[in-house]
């Protein structure tokens, strides 16, 4: 038995443009990336759905970002589910795959058997976006509300951002004939173009967070309205399942909006992981420090979080105070 049947636009994020209201969007579709991030982890099922939401939302924020390096979305919570990280690489070049990777830490006894999104407590959902070496970092955070991953996102854009957002997901386990039983993902965002979001200056929403509705009045309400209402009709099946082309999906959705598409992204799970970046991250530590990372067996060892690699170091050559190169 396979794994599953690799469909074209599988691990894929396609952007398209609405012509008649003025607004962009994304289609992500996401199977081996899930893969590759979950089969580092005994997740329970709750855990790997909000794991799976993150991913997908990291897949289609970071398409629409003029990014050069990396973007990153985490989850701080006070709940079962303590934390969620996930990191979206851009491609190094045109026609280069983009890379995903993510992980959460949780307290398997504190879980209930509520709906995932109930895992998390109070805490804060934020967006990092970091252009590499010589930039500044930039960080934007919401608090944790709204029911789901995707209404935190949709209020991080609009209290951080003033763009009108709109996420439309589906998630979870495929269980085709013929192949073994695993995460999909499938997921659209719509965002208003930023000329339409003029300043808002006080929200009426939950904990007075802005949301889109506060973003919008006249005609570009009218037209992010009604773009809502066709959004609203899609099916879980036309997100995650094998019948339906993303293309075709615009078309059956907005055919009087005029949709135009653009070249597909593709993405795929990958880590940074390094030895030469795990030495790095023990360089702010004396020898005493690492004496007491010292292993009975005289080793350092370091796990990632993300891939699940396992380092083991030499405790003389890692620290600020180290007193053998480990190249020799």
């Amino acid at each position: 038995m396979t794994l599953s049947t690799k469909i074209a636009w599988d691990d894929t994020v396609l952007p398209f443009q609405l012509d008649v209201p003025d607004m962009r969007g994304r289609i992500a579709r996401l199977d081996g990336v899930l893969y590759g991030i979950l089969k580092q982890h005994d997740y329970p099922p709750v855990v790997e759905a909000l794991v799976a939401e993150m991913a997908l939302l990291t897949a289609l924020i970071g398409q629409t970002i003029s990014l050069r390096w990396k973007l990153s979305l985490q989850v701080q919570s006070k709940g079962p589910v303590r934390m969620i990280a996930t990191d979206y690489y851009a491609p190094e070049k045109a026609g280069d795959t983009a890379r995903i990777r993510a992980y959460a830490s949780f307290d398997r006894d504190r879980l209930s058997d509520g709906a995932p999104f109930d895992q998390v407590g109070e805490g804060y959902f934020a967006i990092m976006i970091d252009q590499g070496s010589g930039t500044q970092p930039y960080q934007g955070i919401t608090p944790l509300a709204g029911g789901s991953l995707s209404a935190c996102a949709e209020a991080y854009f609009a209290q951080s951002e003033q763009l009108p957002t709109r996420f439309s997901l589906s998630f979870g386990r495929s269980s085709e004939p013929g192949t073994a039983e695993h995460w999909r993902a499938g997921g659209i965002m719509l965002q208003h173009m930023p000329k339409a979001s003029p300043f808002v200056a006080s929200a009426e929403g939950e904990g007075n967070i802005l949301s889109a509705a506060d973003l919008v009045e006249g005609e570009t309400g009218e037209n992010w309205n009604r773009v809502n209402i066709l959004l609203d009709t899609v099916e879980d099946l036309e997100l995650i399942g094998p019948s339906v082309p993303p293309t075709d999906l615009l078309v059956r959705l907005f055919h009087e909006e005029q949709p135009r598409v653009y070249d597909a992204q593709p993405v795929r799970f990958g880590c940074t992981c390094t030895e030469d970046r795990v030495r790095q991250s023990l360089s702010i530590y004396s020898a005493q420090d690492i004496a007491t990372m010292t292993t009975d067996e005289g080793v350092v060892t370091a796990d990632c979080q993300f891939c699940g690699a396992h380092y083991v170091l030499d405790p003389k050559t890692v620290g600020f105070e180290a007193d053998t190169d480990p190249s020799d």
